[in-house]
């Protein structure tokens, strides 16, 4: 249990793990907190819900409620760098489902809701997932922590 708590933690990458990190946890913060507290101009969970409902993901205020809080609380935490496996796949698979369930059938680009941006954002997370934290995160401070005590 210990091993595979050290692989979810320990990362050799670099400075590229922070300059990926940020800006996507901002962008997903961002869009996550529209559709739990209809921040940003979002409609929050009973106007996301709905619309999830209508396209097919129901119940549609529970799936709202997942995809915000994967979103928001995955992350806030690629922003601090804690927990960054874990956060970066919990979105990668949540960008699979909104490519798949949601772009999908709407052309490549932006413009016409094709899968580009979800397409972009499940790069980068899948990116993280495997790159981890990098030093500049709580999980390499907390790694550094843990292996001072053992000493």
């Amino acid at each position: 249990m210990k091993n595979l708590i050290n692989k979810i933690r320990v990362s050799n990458a670099g400075l590229e793990a922070v300059i990926l990190r940020v800006p996507i946890g901002l962008i997903l913060a961002a869009h996550g907190s529209q559709k739990l507290f209809a921040w940003f101009g979002g409609y929050g969970l009973d106007g996301t819900g709905q619309w999830m409902a209508s396209v097919g993901l129901a119940p549609g205020v529970v799936m709202a409620l997942l995809a915000g809080s994967a979103e928001f609380f995955g992350g806030v935490a690629l922003i601090l760098g804690l927990l960054t496996r874990p956060a970066a796949m919990i979105n990668a698979l949540t960008m699979l489902v909104a490519l798949f369930w949601v772009h999908w059938g709407h052309g490549f680009f932006l413009d016409t809701h094709g899968i580009e941006y979800a397409l972009a954002l499940l790069s980068a997370t899948t990116a993280l997932t495997v790159i981890g934290g990098g030093p500049y995160s709580l999980d390499a401070l907390i790694e550094a922590k843990l292996e001072a005590n053992d000493e």
